[in-house]
């Protein structure tokens, strides 16, 4: 059991409690609590239980089809692991289909009932289900377990309720990062929390929250007011502010969701991988995807590109695959077809960068280079931000002229109105403060408490006195 002998941590865990003012804030040290006083071998069993309970909060019949996910994948595991080649390979089929059948069901079944209605074909019926949150992700961690175990990277967990533990775990189960199985499976059952580990556990945490309240769903109100403007009023400076703004959204409110899982992890032994590498600060569109949601490019990689035979069969076969692999990362984002064009966009361009470009970029000045990087990211953006392909095709026009003014006083409004939280963000998708941070840390860290402690005020009060606080990837 760690050690909490620093009136520092004692603190933040009390402040924690009782600033109890959302679910969040009462929930988090009681789980934390429990989990450092019970004895280890009921840890997993806590942390599993624990999971449920903050999944059914939100979901309470959805809660079925994780148990179900969780059942069906340890049984799969079980029989792969003890079954010859041939009948190892059969029961991996078996167990993909089956959660790509899930997967496919409550995500996808309305989508091509609509599409199917569309042509005139109507022997399926939509069906009106809503979404489990975050199925995406936890489905992806799930089949990784099988996956790994056939191909021999990993061994068979013994204990469903460990298993269990893995996939439901809830800092990280709704919105990731992807935790491979491979990732904590020694994790699972020989963890320690040392009290520098927990207290860096803390200040990561903090620091995606801070993203989220703070920088997240404030610049994220700039995008709504803009993309609902009328039309008289858009113009194209005012356009690109708004998409601006949304690249900053999702930015701050996914790599802070990710923050708060990977300290929250931290907090309870489990070392979760990184998901951001400062994105924007990419010099290529291959280098942004080395950068962002890191773990969903390395998933894609490693369980579908490289099976496919990567760039192995020369490069007529290696563009496929990378259309495959982007359509696939399109759709598994949502059932539109805007997310398949986004995929799209981004296939087609990292083609063209694999095929020449790349080359050319790397002997340019790095400004050019990151300027076409940001340029054709904000673009994709647009595709993503718009399910409605009117809306969009629209904001496409406006970026660049489509009949309206360049700027007008409305453009100046939104700018002097949010010049603070715009200078913030571009700040923060840098690395200049973790650089200023690490060159004066031994000075600073004295500070730490303090600013802790300020950012857990600030942005409870943040929480509480605002009515916009969407996660924007729980609906994945």
């Amino acid at each position: 059991m760690p050690a909490f002998k620093t009136e520092t941590h004692l603190v933040i865990i009390l402040g924690m409690v009782f600033s109890s003012l959302t679910f969040l804030y009462a929930y988090l040290p009681i789980v934390l609590a429990v989990c450092f006083l019970c004895p280890k071998k009921y840890r997993n069993g806590w942390i599993l239980l624990a999971s449920l309970f903050f999944y059914a909060w939100g979901e309470p019949i959805y809660i079925l089809v994780m148990i179900a996910s969780i059942t069906v994948n340890w049984l799969f595991g079980n029989v792969i692991s003890a079954a010859d080649d041939k009948k190892a390979k059969t029961a991996l089929i078996l167990c993909l289909v089956f959660n790509l059948a899930l997967l496919g069901f409550f995500k996808y079944w309305d989508f091509l009932a609509q599409n199917l209605h569309a042509i005139g074909l109507n022997f399926i019926r939509p069906l009106k289900l809503g979404l489990p949150i975050g199925i995406s992700f936890y489905t992806f961690q799930t089949m990784s377990y099988p996956i790994d175990l056939y191909r021999g990277r990993t061994v068979r967990q013994k204990s469903l309720i460990s298993f269990g533990a893995y996939v439901s775990m809830f800092p990280q189960l709704i919105a990731g990062p992807i935790v491979r199985y491979t990732d904590i499976a020694e994790q699972l059952d020989h963890r320690s929390v040392t009290r520098s580990g927990f207290a860096y556990g803390i200040d990561r945490f903090m620091v995606g929250l801070a993203k989220k309240v703070l920088l997240a769903n404030q610049i994220g109100m700039v995008f709504e007011q803009i993309s609902g403007l009328p039309a008289v009023q858009q113009t194209v400076l005012t356009a690109w502010l708004g998409i601006l703004a949304f690249a900053f959204q999702i930015y701050f409110d996914f790599s802070g969701y990710s923050d708060m899982a990977i300290g929250l992890g931290k907090m309870m032994g489990f070392d979760f991988p990184e998901n951001f590498n400062y994105p924007y600060t990419a010099v290529s569109l291959t280098d942004f995807w080395r950068r962002w949601h890191m773990t969903l490019s390395y998933w894609f990689r490693d369980y579908v590109y490289i099976p496919l035979g990567g760039n192995r069969r020369g490069l007529p076969r290696q563009i496929l695959n990378i259309m495959i692999v982007w359509i696939l990362t399109g759709f598994w984002h949502g059932a539109s077809w805007n997310f398949v064009l986004w995929g799209l966009f981004y296939g087609i361009l990292l083609i063209i960068e694999k095929v020449f470009l790349l080359k050319h970029l790397e002997k340019l000045p790095r400004w050019c280079a990151h300027l076409y990087t940001c340029v054709a990211v904000l673009l994709a953006w647009v595709l993503f931000a718009f399910p409605d392909m009117r809306e969009g095709l629209h904001f496409f026009r406006l970026l660049f002229g489509g009949g309206h003014a360049f700027a007008d006083r409305t453009t100046l409004f939104f700018l002097r109105d949010n010049l603070l939280i715009l200078i913030a963000c571009f700040i923060g998708s840098t690395p200049l403060a973790k650089n200023l941070w690490a060159r004066h840390e031994k000075q600073l860290r004295p500070l730490m408490p303090v600013l802790v402690i300020a950012a857990l005020v600030i942005c409870t009060a943040f929480i509480v006195d605002a009515s916009y606080n969407p996660f924007l990837y729980f609906r994945f």
